[in-house]
């Protein structure tokens, strides 16, 4: 039998310096501890011991030369974590504060996240401690070079399929696929995020946006609740948050803020013209990192240095990093009468957010089912690849949008509490844990 406490302290010895790895290994195994104690066949196959360590750690030297002929070098990771129910997938970051401890964090959800969306995906993340922000784009595309050279000989389309996530947008991929179809002299599924034309598929750069949305109108529905007339806070300004807020428009709320490092601003009057989040677009691609220019164009408010969750809004979506809404952050959206917080990046929230939500009984989505979108549509793309076929826009947002309501549906399932509040945390967590556990079993080791 398991204990929680136990089983983590012995984690946390294995794995030091670590923190957000183990935030997110507690968050499932205190969800999941009870259904494994419950079943002999999980505990005969040692499935907590298994699932917690990743299948393969690959990380290499990344050399490149900058603009001025000098040498640079970075680090180059792949986290290829379980492959139980398919190929290994998950994007790769290119941001500045990217660890190995970072990339198993994601790598860990990204394995229930994949589970939730029934496709036949496994879990893994990588990245590198590379930034592209200062960057001339000839440099951006000789450090791409550089790491696809090292990564190609451990990915494949049945092996190990990334895609973009932070700092890998379809300028990256782009270069990545490049450069990976020169080496190995063929055309495969082998990324996704691809451009429209070469194996891309249409919706894809929206897809989390979109599907975060999709999720949050069935728990609107769940409680009897619609869009039309909410009030919407997000962070972030990038593809996530772009997507987020064209279908929360279209749905009929207001998004009021978008953030970036520098702060964020407050649009009374609503993210919702053409022009305005055509300009999200157009700020990330400038590689500038800020959205205060938002403000200046058009007559927003701009509040330096702070974060959008002490506006009053209904509903709550953090669309940019890990644990960028913390306790205190939580504490006053729950003062200003927030309805709904659904994580949008990856682990959002920090336990103590999470935790003054749920004990709010205010409904709280985990970024791992909410925003698996963005992989359920790779996970089209990859059948499109295979086919040698694309599918229209329409029939990959209507997939998207049936695999957000099944995985509303397992979590809700899973989730439900004997007050008839769900907790989409443990929904989620159990929903995706069981498929893979039970393949593991069926396996062996």
């Amino acid at each position: 039998m398991y204990k929680l406490d136990e089983f983590m302290a012995e984690l946390e010895r294995k794995n030091p310096a670590q923190p957000e790895f183990i935030q997110a290994a507690r968050e499932v195994i205190a969800s999941v501890i009870d259904v494994v104690n419950a079943n002999p066949l999980y505990l005969k196959n040692k499935i907590l011991d298994r699932i917690v360590e990743p299948e393969r750690i690959i990380q290499f030297r990344v050399e490149w030369e900058d603009d001025n002929h000098e040498i640079q070098v970075n680090r180059g990771w792949r986290v290829q974590y379980n492959s139980a129910i398919g190929p290994y997938k998950g994007g790769l970051r290119f941001h500045a504060n990217v660890t190995l401890g970072t990339l198993k964090f994601l790598g860990f959800e990204q394995i229930f996240k994949n589970s939730l969306t029934t496709l036949p995906m496994g879990g893994g993340k990588g990245g590198s401690d590379f930034s592209p922000k200062g960057k001339s784009d000839a440099e951006i595309m000789r450090f791409c070079r550089a790491f696809m050279t090292e990564l190609e000989k451990y990915i494949g389309p049945d092996t190990d399929v990334p895609a973009g996530d932070l700092g890998v947008g379809g300028r990256e991929i782009g270069y990545l696929y490049g450069t990976y179809r020169k080496i190995r002299n063929e055309n495969t599924g082998v990324l996704t995020g691809k451009g429209w034309g070469w194996g891309g598929s249409l919706v894809r750069p929206e897809a989390t946006g979109y599907g975060t949305m999709y999720f949050a109108n069935e728990m609107l529905k769940e409680h009897n609740d619609k869009f039309e007339g909410k009030r919407v806070a997000i962070s972030g300004f990038g593809n996530v948050a772009w997507g987020a807020v064209t279908k929360a428009t279209q749905l009929g709320a207001k998004v009021v803020t978008l953030s970036g490092p520098d702060g964020y601003i407050y649009d009374e009057n609503g993210v919702n013209t053409p022009e305005k989040i055509a300009y999200m677009l157009e700020l990330r691609a400038s590689n500038m990192d800020v959205i205060e220019p938002y403000a200046k164009k058009f007559g927003a408010k701009f509040i330096k240095g702070k974060k959008p969750w002490e506006v009053p809004v209904d509903m709550a979506f953090p669309c940019a990093l890990q644990n960028e809404l913390n306790g205190e952050d939580a504490k006053q959206l729950i003062a200003n009468g927030v309805k709904y917080v659904v994580e949008t990046s990856n682990m959002g929230c920090t336990p103590e957010a999470i935790e003054a939500f749920q004990t709010a009984r205010i409904p709280f989505a985990p970024g791992k089912a909410a925003n698996a979108g963005g992989v359920a549509v790779s996970g089209l793309e990859m059948s499109q690849n295979a086919e040698h076929y694309f599918w229209s826009a329409e029939e990959v947002d209507e997939k998207l949008h049936r695999i957000m309501q099944g995985i509303h549906e397992a979590c809700a399932r899973e989730g439900k509490c004997a007050d008839g509040y769900i907790d989409y945390v443990k929904g989620a967590n159990i929903a995706g844990f069981k498929k893979v556990a039970d393949a593991m079993c069926q396996q062996g080791f």
